[in-house]
């Protein structure tokens, strides 16, 4: 606990300098250090908010542990063994919050994400199961006030999605969606079914955070780019001129091709950020395989072929299969009421962090 103390009064002490610092007519004249050093005093805030309510309690136990040792009447020593009570379940409370508040933090937690919905096993239905994915995380969006840009989509006759890739911008995105890594099954009768018997289908969903140029260095060698004309339906040239790009990452092998966009230099563009953001993908998925095969993570692995999540038409269920998570509100969670599923996997990861920290601290 001492060790934790240490930590905590250290993280007070640069939160004043910070408050200091933010105050310096010299930074705020300084836009980029200002915005910088104001981000960092706002993710210490709840840290020693907590810290200076643990002080306190502590200090308010410590009075009432003073006044017991004096002779009390009755009413009085009851009243205060009560009020004891309560502050040593407060400080308990506080104990455990602010472990969590100094557990490492995701580097990746506060960016924005690319998300890829595929239909995978089961034809139609599966494609069908991918785009009731696209429109529940699309309302889940919407209620977080996050923003959602389609980059690429490849539709089905039946109204589905082989593939579908967007953008989704906002608030510690990364921090809530990243546990929607892997494969979600469908159990339903599919509409195309005549005789009513209830498939099983699959679609895989990957979140990668949306990577600047500070984070993966690509070198432009290892880069192949092919422009060549956008083309709409039955082949239809949309232009004369070469605007469409295909970028190929030679190391990997990830291609990339981009044709939303009416101007070459917006599809390069494009296509940049989502080669990046693959191939930062593809390094990590290989880092967390070695990493999970010494030790496997309470939340699973996040591996594009995990199956995480099962969603149950005819019974109107969600089970998470990482954590034995299963709602029967299935109906609510397709509109976009992801909260508890979510809120649920960031308590077992967090827990999951705290056991490792223990045994390994």
């Amino acid at each position: 606990m001492d060790e934790m103390f240490d930590k905590l009064q250290a993280v007070a002490d640069r939160y004043d300098e910070l408050n200091e610092l933010i105050s310096d007519p010299e930074v705020i004249a300084d836009t980029q250090k200002f915005m910088a050093l104001s981000k960092e005093e706002g993710e210490l805030r709840e840290t020693v908010d907590k810290y200076h309510q643990y002080q306190d309690v502590t200090k308010q136990i410590a009075d009432d542990d003073e006044m017991l040792r004096e002779k009390l009447d009755d009413d009085m020593d009851a009243m205060v063994k009560d009020e004891l009570k309560d502050l040593n379940e407060q400080k308990a409370k506080l104990e455990e919050d602010i472990k969590v508040l100094l557990l490492p933090k995701d580097p990746n937690d506060d960016k924005n994400i690319i998300m890829e919905i595929h239909g995978a096993a089961g034809g139609d239905e599966a494609s069908l199961f991918a785009a009731d994915l696209f429109s529940m995380y699309s309302k889940y969006a919407e209620r977080q006030g996050w923003t959602i840009e389609v980059v690429d989509e490849n539709a089905t006759e039946v109204g589905g999605f082989k593939e579908i890739v967007m953008m989704i911008s906002g608030d510690k995105v990364y921090s809530k969606l990243k546990y929607e890594n892997g494969a979600h099954r469908v159990q339903r009768v599919p509409v195309t079914e005549s005789a009513g018997r209830v498939h099983t289908s699959t679609a895989t969903v990957g979140v990668m955070p949306e990577e600047e140029d500070v984070d993966i260095d690509i070198d432009p060698k290892d880069i192949r780019t092919d422009v060549y004309r956008s083309s709409g339906a039955g082949g239809q040239h949309i232009n004369k001129t070469s605007s469409a790009v295909r970028m190929t990452h030679l190391p990997t092998g990830i291609v990339v091709a981009m044709q939303d966009e009416r101007s070459q230099q917006q599809n390069r563009a494009k296509a940049m950020t989502i080669l990046r953001a693959r191939v930062y993908d593809y390094y990590k998925q290989q880092e967390e395989s070695a990493y999970n095969a010494e030790r496997k993570s309470a939340v699973g692995t996040g591996d594009r072929s995990e199956r995480i999540r099962t969603y149950n038409y005819p019974q109107n269920r969600v089970t998470d299969h990482r954590i034995g998570l299963t709602l029967n509100k299935l109906d609510r969670i397709m509109n976009g009421e992801l909260d508890d599923i979510i809120d649920a996997l960031i308590l077992s990861d967090q827990a999951a962090k705290l056991e490792d920290l223990k045994n390994n601290g």
